[in-house]
């Protein structure tokens, strides 16, 4: 195995989706990470719903941005409040790319697409796919040994393993005419009750 089959991955998806690009990660918060990363100096707040998954509104902590906690009562996706970055991590649809975003998909074991771990982000800037395709790849250029090229950014170990891109390519074909099942703000709890959230500071 090697990275093209992640490539493969990436283009298969892509396809599926409408998008222009794709960069596959190793799960659907880091995804949305590396997005927040890229336009991070641009806004310090982060707008998240009080109903997600609890790894999205860690990420103000790790990222050291401002958290507000917002109603939204959203289906199969969310935007990020201030951003054109989407929570898709449980959307399921064929040419359901939305242009101009940055849209995050996730590949856990509960999603329609399930391979144990794994996300994507999907996209249709070029300049912006060359950037967070470096990022995921600890700052450097894919298929070319890392003490082998002068790295010039700071980047991230969130790549998606070739093993998961095959698992990914095999169980395709299986699941893409499947009915997806239809999750809402409904299926998560108010995280803003959580102790977490008021012991340390967001």
């Amino acid at each position: 195995m090697s990275f093209k089959n992640v490539e493969d991955f990436e283009k298969l998806l892509a396809k599926f989706y409408g998008s222009p690009y794709a960069v596959a990660t190793d799960s659907c918060t880091h995804a949305i990470e590396l997005c927040l990363r890229t336009q991070i100096q641009d806004n310090k707040k982060l707008i998240v719903p009080k109903r997600t998954y609890i790894s999205i509104p860690f990420l103000a902590h790790k990222l050291n941005m401002s958290l507000f906690w917002q109603d939204n009562n959203w289906k199969d996706y969310y935007y990020l409040e201030g951003t054109n970055i989407i929570d898709a991590a449980v959307f399921w649809k064929e040419n359901g790319y939305i242009k101009n975003s940055l849209m995050c998909l996730s590949f856990q074991f509960q999603k329609h697409l399930n391979i144990g771990r794994g996300g994507l982000i999907l996209l249709d800037d070029h300049v912006l796919y060359e950037q967070l395709s470096k990022m995921v790849y600890d700052g450097r250029i894919r298929n070319v040994a890392w003490r082998d090229q002068d790295i010039k950014e700071i980047g991230y170990h969130y790549y998606m393993t070739p093993e998961n891109a095959v698992i990914g390519i095999n169980k395709f074909n299986t699941v893409k005419n499947k009915i997806p099942r239809k999750w809402s703000y409904l299926d998560y709890p108010d995280l803003s009750k959580m102790s977490v959230f008021k012991k340390y500071n967001f």
